[in-house]
């Protein structure tokens, strides 16, 4: 029996169909697809299914110093067991095996993993094929040209593991430990991660340190024969450069009053020239977040889709550096393919008509995976989801661009003088569309001035003065941070976008640019004053070439670790001779980010707290001697904003939920309010009401929450929740089923079109439908509409999704494929195999 063994389920299962010409069947060990075909059998793994870990006796944060950490072995653990135990079985009756995953460092490594789980059971021959994209030419001719596996380039990605393992479970460990934040709340640091933030913080320092200056422009509004165009003033400064910006208000006022006392403006020049713009080169990793950042995808949710988009056969790897297309790729005959699709048929037929067909190219070529561009493959538009359309057309438009022709541009700059204030506008006009004619995501906005010469009068008139601010720097944005890290040596093409990621997860940063919170501007100054190495990207950037050394053969992944173990106890002493001090910083630092305001009762500090259990609330730093506290809503982590209560002088809490993150306010007005609110009785309790007389009431809670409850409470626990928000009325009107009154909730800012609640009891039902639903939104590639077309199916939540019938749906369901399906059950399968 040949045994195949790809990257992921969904690889495995294009592969399958493509080997097997659709002849494939599928059977399920330990909850794990295996296509079968003839006396072949392809499993896909998912990523790692083993991992790296320190043995058990190094598991205990108290009793093991963090420095040990640095001369510890590691160990390997499978991650995945119900994957591994499949693909052990399967070996055991295997002749042969084949490794098929993706190809780069971390395929390679995958590869070896399984390659070493399969040696385990059985002694066969075991191939390497490896492709750029998987469409029905190159799996094909992968497969019949078999190689070894590259051992040395999976080392350099064992070395990865490794080293990461131990710098940020030694540093992690330590600072936590010296700040006192363990459990949930520690301090996480990382090899990439930590150089990254500081890249974010120092802009962040930046942007707080600026200093405004103040500045004037001046316009006005040309016009020849009622043909009007914009015109800023502008001066000759000292150095014969021209300006714009005034800097003295007196002179500016100056200025706009000889320019208001003007009716007219003569031309004084006139200049015309034409400029070419050359088309875009083809898309690396970073350029493709890049523009994929332009549309509004964050750098995880781009490279998600791409991924996918890679896996079915559409595109390209998505993990290159190359912008040089190779040799055997045949652009005309690309453009050929997608001149007989509708989408696409109308742009590449233009471009066929070129008299010839160079593509563009850009200053990095590699050989392991060529630019990210469209196979020639293509989907129809049902066949995707809005997001994967738009993704895949703006692979297949920045090939399209790629293969096109400058545009060119005529622009005409005009000077004109009045009461000898000198006046300026620049008009620019598309001659060529050019790449633009097929590449929409690349300006092409032109300015109108019209034909002037040389001595024409111009009116003059809407004179206007404007005073502003020179502006801080920008924050980057997701996209220019990764561009920042590429050119900075920090992480890989591979994991730059999962570096940023988990500083969003951990609580570094926050909002799109991110912008970092105390917590992130407390590590990243600790560790600048007493181990700046950890910070240093120079150091990061060290290690990243050692690893492609190891790739190359160069080095060892003994000799790389090893070297790194050396420089991270150098770190630590560093580290140890400060402890104190480090844990006083950033116990102070934490402190102040957790800082409301004064305690209503000491007049010590409240605090943002978590207890035991993992609820946050509020409680003063003067404990046990207050024992004052206050509630915080259960969903959500807490975070202290500018904002501060007038009345209390309590810094407002907003509470980060993802997509459900709503601001909470004063935690002290909201109790007060829950004390002032007297419960209001709407009907009989369902659950005691018979036996014990109880009662549902509508009740204010000190959390800020509403709900409507037993009057039994505790002795009842029966609750149902309500809106946070709003008004609620009690309306005459009653539900046939439960006996209790239609709610009405209506918002301050629009009391004409109430929220029509309905019954409690109906309307929680209906919650948690929605609930069901958001959850399958959580799924890759699936937003709302889909999410409402699979309802219309009968799949409104996980479980119907895992026990539907792709094929059966997917004749249900415009727009989604059985395919498309299969991986949202696989997807739903990895989810509950890692709870």
């Amino acid at each position: 029996m040949e045994l195949i063994v790809t990257e992921k389920d969904n690889a495995a299962r294009r592969i399958a169909e493509i080997l097997s010409e659709g002849g494939h069947g599928v059977e399920r060990t330990n909850g794990v697809n295996i296509y079968r075909w003839g006396d072949t059998r392809c499993i896909g793994l998912s990523g790692h299914v083993v991992g790296v870990d320190f043995p058990p006796e190094y598991s205990d944060w108290r009793n093991v110093q963090p420095v040990e950490l640095s001369e510890a072995s590691v160990v390997k653990t499978p991650t995945k067991e119900n994957i591994v135990a499949a693909l052990k079985s399967l070996a055991r009756d295997a002749d042969e095996a084949v490794i098929a995953t993706d190809y780069d460092r971390e395929g390679e490594l995958i590869g070896k993993e399984a390659y070493e789980l399969i040696e385990e059971e059985t002694d066969v021959p075991i191939k390497r094929v490896r492709f750029s994209s998987i469409t029905e030419r190159e799996v094909r001719d992968a497969f019949a040209n078999p190689d070894d596996l590259d051992f040395d380039l999976a080392a350099a990605g064992e070395a990865r593991q490794i080293i990461d393992l131990m710098w940020g479970a030694a540093l992690t460990r330590f600072l936590s430990l010296t700040a006192g934040q363990l459990g949930n709340d520690f301090i996480s640091v990382g090899r990439v991660q930590s150089p990254t933030l500081k890249l974010i913080v120092d802009r962040e320092r930046e942007i707080q340190a600026f200093d405004p200056d103040d500045y004037w422009v001046i316009y006005g509004d040309l016009a020849k024969d009622d043909e009007a165009f914009e015109a800023q003033y502008f001066y000759e400064g000292e150095d014969g450069t021209e300006n714009e910006r005034v800097w003295n208000e007196a002179d500016a006022d100056a200025a706009d009053e000889d320019l208001r006392g003007a009716t007219s403006a003569s031309v004084e020049s006139v200049r015309r020239r034409t400029r070419t713009d050359d088309p875009p080169a083809p898309f690396n990793t970073t350029q493709f977040i890049r523009a994929a950042g332009s549309l509004g995808y964050s750098a995880q949710r781009a490279m998600s889709i791409a991924e996918e988009l890679y896996t079915a056969g559409w595109i390209t790897y998505p993990r290159t550096d190359n912008t040089v297309y190779p040799e055997d790729l045949d652009p005309e005959e690309l453009l050929e393919t997608f001149a007989d699709t509708g989408a696409f048929g109308e742009d590449a037929a233009s471009l066929l008509e070129q008299d010839d067909i160079e593509p563009t190219e850009g200053d990095e070529e590699t050989t392991d995976h060529p630019p990210i561009h469209p196979t020639g493959e293509i989907p129809g538009r049902q066949d995707l989801g809005e997001d994967e359309w738009e993704v895949f057309e703006l692979v297949v438009r920045r090939f399209l661009a790629t293969c096109a022709e400058p545009a060119t541009w005529a622009h005409l700059r005009v000077v004109a003088t009045a009461n000898g204030r000198s006046l300026k506008a620049n008009g620019k006009r598309l001659v060529e569309a050019g790449y633009h004619a097929v590449y929409p995501y690349s300006s092409a906005s032109e300015n109108f001035v019209p034909e002037v010469e040389e001595g024409d009068d111009l009116d003059l008139s809407g004179v206007r003065l404007e005073a502003k601010e020179t502006q801080p720097p920008r924050r980057r944005g997701q996209s220019r941070l990764i561009e920042t890290m590429e050119q900075m040596g920090i992480g890989t093409k591979a994991t730059r976008h999962e570096t940023i990621q988990k500083l969003y997860d951990r609580g570094y940063i926050e909002n799109d640019p991110p912008r970092p919170t105390g917590l992130a501007m407390a590590v990243v100054e600790a560790a600048e004053q007493f181990a700046d190495h950890v910070t240093d990207e120079a150091m990061t950037a060290r290690l990243e070439a050692d690893m492609d050394a190891i790739a190359a053969g160069e080095k060892s992944l003994d000799e790389v670790t090893d070297e790194s173990r050396e420089m991270l106890q150098r770190v630590f002493e560093d580290l140890h001779e400060h402890r104190e001090e480090i844990g006083d910083f950033l116990r102070t630092s934490l402190k102040a980010d957790k800082t409301l305001g004064p305690c209503p009762e000491c007049g010590d500090d409240l605090l943002v707290r978590r207890s035991r259990r993992g609820s946050y609330f509020v409680g003063c730093d003067g404990y046990p001697d207050c024992e004052y506290t206050l509630p915080l809503p259960s969903q959500g982590e807490p975070t202290v904003t500018d904002e501060v209560c007038a009345e209390h002088g309590l810094g407002h809490v907003k509470m980060l939920a993802g997509r459900s993150t709503f601001t909470h306010g004063c935690p002290l007005c909201k109790a007060d309010e829950a004390d002032q609110t007297e419960d209001r009785v709407i009907g009989t309790c369902p659950e005691c009401g018979a036996e014990d007389g109880g009662e549902l009431a509508i009740k204010q809670l000190r959390s800020g929450s509403r709900l409507v409850g037993c009057t039994r409470y505790p002795d009842c626990d029966y609750s149902l929740p309500l809106p946070r928000r709003g008004d609620i009325e009690v309306t005459d009107d009653r539900c046939g089923e439960h006996d209790l009154p239609e709610l009405l909730v209506r918002d301050d800012e629009d009391d004409d079109e109430p929220w029509e609640l309905g019954c409690p009891i109906c309307n929680y039902a209906e919650y948690q439908e929605r609930q069901a639903a958001s959850a399958i939104e959580d799924l890759d590639g699936v937003g709302a509409k889909t999410a409402e077309k699979l309802a219309a199916a009968g799949i409104e939540s996980l479980s119907d999704l895992s026990s539907a019938d792709p094929e059966t749906v997917a004749g249900d369901v415009q727009g989604v494929s059985a395919d498309r399906l299969r991986d949202w059950q696989a997807e739903v399968t990895d989810t509950e195999a890692a709870d």
